[in-house]
């Protein structure tokens, strides 16, 4: 299992997740409002503040989803922008599904 962790601008969240609820078998996902900023920084004359909303994006995938995921997210969040965001993959060793006590390596 892979966790896929994207920062986008949230006026592409609608358009990135309905591209991935047509996903067959999406397992669903978290989006956390965030602030942040990259290399490029925004230059504010008073009150300098270089965070920019952004939209944190955490989605726990099979390693069979993972590639498809990943495609989507940097096809559908792409403008040709600076500040676009960025996309990250991530090892997940394990996981426990509270409801039920169950844990596993593969929840899904």
């Amino acid at each position: 299992m892979k966790e896929i962790r994207a920062y986008i601008q949230p006026h592409k969240l609608s358009q990135v997740t309905m591209a991935l609820m047509e996903v067959p078998g999406f397992p669903g996902m978290t989006v956390i409002d965030c602030d942040g900023f990259g290399r490029e920084r925004t230059e504010h004359s008073q009150d300098y503040k270089p965070f920019l909303p952004k939209k944190r994006i955490e989605i726990l995938a099979p390693e069979d989803l993972v590639e498809k995921i990943f495609e989507i997210v940097m096809r559908v969040a792409h403008s040709g922008h600076h500040g676009d965001g960025k996309v990250y993959i991530f090892d997940v060793l394990e996981g426990g599904r509270i409801s039920t006590g169950e844990r596993a390596a593969d929840l899904g």
